[in-house]
């Protein structure tokens, strides 16, 4: 599974890096197999829609710090239970 996180000026002014973190506290929460890739991402095209996200070939925006739980429990630990 691979997990981007868009830090182009837009996303970053609307809190990038509170979602970086508050994904972060998840996975060690969780203890995750380490099949999964976070990376960063400059502007995913959708500035007004920030803070962008791209879970595998999903793109979801709008994430805040308030909502990574619950992106967290619908999309990453349900695809890891597909598995």
């Amino acid at each position: 599974m691979k997990i981007s996180i868009c830090f182009g000026s837009a996303c970053h002014l609307r809190g990038a890096y509170g979602v970086l973190h508050a994904f972060q506290v998840l996975f060690d929460r969780y203890k995750l197999p380490g099949d999964i890739d976070m990376e960063g991402h400059f502007c995913q095209g959708r500035c007004n829609e920030g803070v962008v996200i791209k879970i595998n070939d999903e793109i979801i925006t709008n994430v805040k710090v308030e909502n990574v739980n619950e992106i967290f429990q619908q999309k990453v630990l349900r695809l890891l239970a597909c598995k």
